[in-house]
């Protein structure tokens, strides 16, 4: 499974010279997500998993033994472990710290999966669960888990993995989410998350006084580019996260909080 860089990872706040429109502390609405583009793609078969989605794909033992694995910011082994005919565990490591945690269950009818995670990658666990709906089927013979997967809905997830403040300052915005933030200016110039294990670099761009864009590049790569859109009535705070190495998309409002 992919790592969950916490669902809201794009949302990755010091003193403002006035209020802007993107200060104040925002969460999520779950039930607002909506996710397109390209499946999730797996197989297990022969004792071996295969992540043909992932970025870039990798090939591994299910034994339930750490693998090694390369070119992924977030981890650089993977344990892959079969439970039972509908259910695998993983585990994703980044220099022998446990970065997440995932139980991926097919239901009896093979239609559905759902995944129990939890991400270490912040200062406080984040745990959730995400549901995806098959679309192609895997090879004869593989495992339940094996074929193609859309994702559907996050139906719950702790406050830390969908909480973030912003605040603005003369030239740029400052964000903070579970013990990670940033201090950019909108000078289309790289500035770094501190705390963040993937060592993301953030760049950002005023579109206008209530559209702000993000470009986020790790490992020389451009990865996500997230538009955070602020309502007229400076309640709502829609968030449509690109991802840019997957061709996903994900969509989503935030509520202002009190």
């Amino acid at each position: 499974m992919k790592p969950h860089l916490s669902i809201v990872l794009a949302l990755l706040a010091g003193p403002a010279l006035a209020a802007g429109p993107f200060d104040g502390t925002w969460k999520a609405q779950l039930d607002t997500m909506k996710f397109t583009g390209k499946p999730d793609v797996y197989e297990i078969q022969g004792g071996m998993y295969k992540c043909a989605s992932c970025t870039p794909p990798y090939t591994v033992k299910a034994d339930g033994s750490d693998q090694a694995v390369s070119g992924h910011s977030y981890y650089d082994s993977v344990a892959v472990k079969v439970v039972d005919a509908h259910t695998v565990r993983f585990d994703n490591k980044l220099k022998g710290k446990l970065m997440s945690s995932d139980t991926a269950s097919v239901s009896a009818d093979g239609g559905t999966l759902t995944d129990v995670f939890k991400d270490y990658s912040g200062a406080k666990e984040v745990t959730g669960t995400q549901t995806s709906k098959r679309v192609a089927a895997g090879p004869a013979g593989a495992h339940a888990l094996s074929g193609s997967w859309q994702v559907q809905a996050i139906p719950d997830l702790t406050d830390n993995g969908m909480t973030v403040v912003y605040k603005m300052t003369g030239d740029g915005l400052q964000m903070s989410m579970n013990g990670q933030s940033y201090d950019a200016r909108f000078d289309g110039k790289k500035y770094p998350v501190a705390n963040d294990p993937g060592k993301t670099l953030v760049a950002l761009k005023r579109v206008s006084d209530t559209v702000i864009e993000e470009t986020d590049t790790r490992d020389g790569k451009v990865t996500d580019i997230t538009r955070l859109s602020v309502s007229a009535d400076g309640k709502t705070l829609t968030v449509v996260d690109n991802d840019q190495l997957r061709g996903t998309t994900m969509e989503f409002k935030m509520l202002r909080q009190p």
